[in-house]
């Protein structure tokens, strides 16, 4: 698999984009990403801003809405959440509504999902926010309905949370099986075994290289258990890398990472973040993403496009 980059909107509020044009910079932010050599712009699928990144009250789209929105607005790069909550929508709906954007986009929709986690937000909306184990049942049954609903031409199930009778889905999602199913999360007892019979890719936060190789044996044992080939997997990451022009604006942009996660980035310009990138490389990573809240403006994602293009000559 080649190596590719993912950008990504966790956030909306930018002081050089006023309220009323919030929309535009992204459709701004998305197509520069494009024009970088980006292969995919993902958003969270939040209601509320999340801490680490903003204030709670910031603006936050509607995360479908908003890529289907893109899809009109870009042509290449695919599309997806990263990643949407298990517990905010009815799982069939969720995949017509992922079904909806391949078809809009063109064959180009990522169907990202994990277990959710931001309590405060269901409170605020009035959606149940079960204990993890339960959050983690819903997950897998959501995903079994996902991959009905995307190869057959009905789909019915009869879980313990879900249920669906012939439910029909056309028109049929462009891409043959579907949009690709990512999972995000790192979870030994369950998300990893759920990625092992589900996911065509997974997504994990910079956890040093260490920890990503041990997480990758986790996976590895989980499909040998149902004799899956795990390179069928294709895993991504949160860049472990921050890409800057100078030392000194290194210095800066650091501090904007939340502490406990600073251990696992290191800092350079391109030339240095490519060399950095390459033992996750080696490891068998394919897959970058860099956030919009670190990489704003035209010249901050044209310079990841530099790393991208020395890792791909």
């Amino acid at each position: 698999m080649s190596v590719w980059f993912g950008y990504h909107l966790p956030s909306y509020t930018h002081p050089e984009i006023p309220p009323d044009r919030l929309f535009t910079g992204v459709v701004e932010q998305a197509r520069a990403a494009e024009e970088a050599g980006f292969s995919l712009v993902t958003v969270m699928d939040h209601l509320y801003q999340i801490p680490g990144v903003g204030a709670v009250t910031e603006p936050m789209l509607e995360s479908w809405m908003t890529l289907a929105a893109l899809a009109r607005e870009t042509s290449r790069v695919r599309l997806g959440t990263l990643v949407t909550g298990v517990t905010y929508r009815n799982p069939a709906l969720l995949a017509k509504e992922a079904t909806t954007l391949d078809v809009i986009s063109g064959g180009r929709a990522i169907f990202g999902i994990g277990a959710a986690w931001n309590d405060v937000e269901h409170q605020g909306y009035g959606y149940d926010f079960p204990p993890v184990r339960e959050r983690m049942d819903r997950l897998e049954e959501a995903l079994a309905i996902a991959k009905q609903m995307f190869t057959e031409e009905r789909g019915t199930f009869h879980g313990k949370h879900y249920q669906l009778e012939s439910a029909l889905n056309e028109p049929r999602p462009v891409q043959p099986k579907g949009p690709p199913i990512l999972i995000g999360g790192v979870g030994e007892q369950r998300t990893l075994k759920i990625a092992a019979k589900f996911a065509d890719m997974t997504h994990w936060f910079s956890l040093g290289l260490e920890s990503l190789l041990h997480k990758t044996e986790v996976l590895e044992r989980y499909c040998a258990e149902i004799d899956r080939d795990p390179s069928t997997i294709e895993r991504t990451v949160g860049a472990p890398v921050m890409v800057v022009e100078s030392e000194q604006a290194g210095k800066a942009l650091i501090q904007m990472i939340p502490e406990e996660r600073r251990p696992y980035i290191q800092v350079g310009t391109p030339d240095k973040a490519a060399e950095l990138l390459r033992p996750y490389i080696d490891a068998g990573f394919t897959g970058f993403t860099f956030n919009n809240n670190l990489y704003r403006t035209p010249d901050d994602i044209a310079r990841l496009g530099e790393v991208l293009r020395l890792l791909t000559a």
